[in-house]
C-alpha cells in the first residue's frame, strides 16, 4: 500500500493527482483544498477514468484524511502570473505555508514532504523551520523541472533521446540558477564535444545555439507559457510524479532537487536549493557531489546567497 495526499487541487495538483492516477504511482490518492467542492469534482471526475487506468483509489478530503500518508505533496498557494518573479510571492506564500505546516503535521507526521509551490526554495527552507518535519524529509520541486527543460532543449537541438541527455540546473528555480556545463554530457560525451564524435548519422540536426541561449531558454520559458495559457502545470506534475515513484521504488536515485544545504559546497550553508541530491524511500538519503568549477561553485554560491537575502527579508 502506498498513500499521497495532495494539498491544493489547483491546476497543479488536479494534474498530479491524474497523472499519478493514470501512472498507478500511489495506491491511495487524497485531494485536499480549502475550496471542497473543487476537491471533490477534481477527484469524482478522475476516479470515472479508472477503469481505463492502473487501479487505485482517489478521493478528497480533509487534513485528517492525510492519516498514515507517505508522501504529502504541497501546492497550496498564490500562483505566479505574467511578469512577476517566484520571489514577488515570497511573503504571501510563507504564510500559506505557516498555515498549512501544523493542520498536516499533526495527522501525517512520517510522511515525506514534497513542496512545490513557489518560491520553491524558500517554502522549502520555511516549511522544514516552522515544522518540526526532519530535513531528510523535505523535499522541494527545485530546478527538476528546469532540468527537465534543458534537457528537451538539447533533445530537440541534436535530435537525440532526452534519455541519452544528462545535464542538470543548479541553484534557486529561479533567475540565478545555472547549469554546470562542466558536468553535462550526451551519451557520456561532454555537450561541447559531442557534434565532434558523431559519424554517419544520417539526421543530424544540431541547431545554431551558444550555451548562454540555452539557458536563458530554461529560465524564461516558464513564463512564456504563463503569458500564453496563464499557468504551467503538465510539466511540473510530471516532476513530482517522478520524485513520488522514486521514494516508492526504495532505490536510491538522484534528481536536482531542493533540500536543506550545510556548507557541502563551501559558502552554500542555511538555505534550501537544487544540487545533486539522493532519494529513496526515506527521502534524502545523501548527495552527490559533483566536481564543479570554480566559476560555477562561484555561481552556486552567488544564487545562496540570493535566497538568504530573500529568506531574510521575510516573517517566518
Amino acid at each position: 500500500m502506498s498513500k499521497v495526499t495532495i494539498i491544493g487541487a489547483g491546476s497543479v495538483g488536479a494534474t498530479l493527482a491524474y497523472a499519478m492516477s493514470l501512472k498507478g504511482t500511489a495506491s491511495e490518492i487524497v485531494l485536499v483544498d480549502i475550496n471542497e467542492k473543487k476537491a471533490e469534482g477534481e477527484a469524482l471526475d478522475i476516479r470515472q477514468g479508472l477503469p481505463y487506468s492502473p487501479q487505485n483509489k482517489i478521493h478528497s478530503g480533509s487534513y485528517e484524511d492525510a492519516a498514515g500518508s507517505d508522501i504529502v505533496v504541497i501546492t497550496s498557494g498564490v500562483p505566479r502570473k505574467a511578469g512577476m518573479s517566484r520571489l514577488d510571492l515570497a511573503q504571501v506564500n510563507v504564510n500559506v505555508i505557516k498555515s498549512i505546516a501544523p493542520q498536516i503535521t499533526k495527522y501525517a507526521p512520517d510522511a515525506v514532504y514534497v513542496i512545490v509551490s513557489n518560491p520553491v526554495d524558500v517554502l522549502t527552507y520555511v516549511f522544514q523551520k516552522v515544522s518540526g518535519i526532519p530535513e531528510s524529509r523535505v523535499i522541494g520541486t527545485g530546478t527538476l523541472l528546469d532540468t527537465a527543460r534543458l534537457r528537451t532543449k538539447l533533445s530537440e537541438n541534436y535530435n537525440i533521446s532526452m534519455k541519452n541527455v544528462h545535464a542538470y540546473v543548479f541553484g534557486e528555480h529561479g533567475d540565478t540558477s545555472f547549469v554546470p556545463w562542466s558536468v553535462s554530457n550526451i551519451s557520456g560525451i561532454s555537450v561541447k564535444e559531442y557534434s565532434k564524435h558523431v559519424v554517419n548519422k544520417t539526421n543530424m540536426r544540431e541547431t545554431e545555439f551558444t550555451f548562454e541561449e540555452i539557458e536563458e531558454h530554461v529560465k524564461k520559458s516558464g513564463g512564456w507559457i504563463i503569458e500564453r495559457k496563464g499557468a504551467t502545470f503538465y510539466a511540473i506534475a510530471a516532476c513530482v510524479t517522478q520524485i513520488c515513484a522514486c521514494v516508492f521504488s526504495g532505490v536510491d536515485t538522484a534528481l536536482t532537487v531542493s533540500t536543506m544545504q550545510h556548507g557541502e559546497y563551501e559558502g552554500v550553508d542555511d538555505v534550501c536549493l537544487s544540487t545533486l541530491t539522493l532519494i529513496n524511500r526515506t527521502g534524502v538519503c545523501g548527495k552527490v557531489m559533483l566536481p564543479l568549477t570554480d566559476e560555477e561553485q562561484a555561481l552556486l554560491k552567488a544564487s545562496a546567497s540570493k535566497l538568504r537575502e530573500v529568506i531574510d527579508s521575510v516573517t517566518i
